[in-house]
């Protein structure tokens, strides 16, 4: 799969020291996604069983134990993930998961 953007995952950490802890839980999940070949919402949810589908093409991660919600919007017929959102469960209740 191709992501687009490893850089907001990278400048999450980065911006504040409080979130330097989701560092390695990112780029493991980063490393396995690169990897994956999801054509279907079924197929992410075998690699990552606590993944939420939604609808249009989004998937909510759930990444460090559940500290953090990472959103994607996935085109499976292109095989690329398009990172839309990460942060902490607090701030992801304050947005829309569907138009994020």
């Amino acid at each position: 799969m191709c992501i687009i953007s490893k850089r907001t995952l990278r400048e999450f950490w980065e911006h504040d020291p409080e979130y330097l802890d989701a560092k390695g839980a990112l780029e493991a999940w980063h490393e396995e996604a690169a990897k994956a070949d999801w054509d279907t919402p079924q197929k992410v949810k075998e690699q990552f069983r606590n993944a939420s589908i939604l609808k249009n093409g989004r998937v909510v991660f759930n990444i460090k134990g559940n500290n953090y919600r990472l959103v994607v919007w996935i085109n499976y017929a292109y095989r690329i993930i398009y990172v839309r959102f990460i942060g902490t469960h607090e701030q992801y209740d304050r947005i829309d998961v569907e138009t994020v």
